[in-house]
């Protein structure tokens, strides 16, 4: 396999031979990649450059097309004084996107959107940093509102496992190709319950990142048939150890995944070069292993 490997500062970059790494491909790490809604150059990823990075520059969440710009929900310290109209104007325009990122709706929040029938055809669904916590998940899990919804981030919004097992119990979220759970509570206990639930199977984004994860939770990933069509596994500071990752870079059920990010894991250095020796992804083109 021909690869150049770039050497950073507790990184190790392959690139592999073919798609230039973050090309654009559309997924919500890319701030040059499409969207459902309009109001971001990715609702997902709304600063852009590097996901991990609250800081990086990049697209804002702010504003309709059009209409001069942002409101500066990063800078939100509360929920919006009129929560319906505030989600009303981060609705697209045909309803099929809802970016309410760094928009801090809370529990209050959560309510409205479960209890808003206009938000039915909802195929992309971004709600960053809004602290709506399990008991705000489940509302919208039990709403009948998000039957379509195929983008889902929930980064940063104090989940649980239980939380996970929320989603997967939902007659909601059926039809998922992006899931975010970045920076929440999801352990190994939420990871392996994805791992075995056939909600997945579609799903061609999953970020994992800073959710606790462990060689057990890796493992449990690596050995799920319904991970076949993932091209981008985000694992981003974690607690994966070498038999993690190792399961991770030789499992026969991540042939697809073309963007594997394992920066900040528990290996050092030496285990890592000696770790990317043993990857047998056919189709990786690009690794990120501290």
């Amino acid at each position: 396999m021909n690869c150049k490997i770039t050497l950073g500062i507790g990184v190790i970059a392959l690139l592999f031979s073919g798609q230039p790494a973050f090309a654009n491909d559309g997924n919500p790490h890319n701030p040059h990649g499409g969207g459902d809604n309009p109001h971001a150059t990715s609702p997902h990823n709304p600063h852009g450059g590097n996901p991990h990075n609250p800081h990086a520059k990049g697209g804002h969440p702010g504003g309709k097309p059009g209409k001069g710009g942002g409101h500066h929900y990063s800078r939100r310290s509360g929920p919006p004084k009129d929560i319906p109209a505030h989600v009303k104007s981060r609705t697209s325009e045909d309803g099929h996107g809802l970016n309410l990122n760094n928009s801090q709706i809370g529990l209050k929040g959560a309510e409205v959107l479960a209890g808003s029938p206009e938000l039915a055809q909802v195929r992309s669904l971004a709600l960053k940093t809004n602290k709506i916590g399990d008991a705000g998940l489940k509302l919208l899990c039990d709403s009948k509102n998000f039957r379509h919804v195929k983008k889902l981030s929930l980064w940063d919004n104090q989940i649980t496992g239980q939380g996970v097992d929320m989603i997967l119990a939902s007659e909601n979220f059926n039809n998922l190709t992006e899931l975010n759970l970045m920076k929440n509570q999801v352990g190994d206990a939420g990871a392996t319950a994805l791992a075995k639930s056939s909600k997945l199977a579609n799903v061609t984004f999953l970020d994992l990142s800073q959710v606790g994860l462990t060689s057990a939770g890796a493992k449990a990933l690596a050995a799920s048939p319904h991970l076949a069509n993932v091209k981008r596994l985000d694992l981003y500071k974690n607690n994966i150890g070498p038999e993690g990752i190792k399961a991770l870079l030789q499992s026969p059920n991540l042939k697809n995944v073309e963007h594997l990010d394992l920066t900040l894991n528990s290996v050092t250095f030496e285990q890592s070069q000696e770790l990317i020796k043993q990857a047998k992804l056919p189709n990786l083109k690009m690794l990120n292993l501290n």
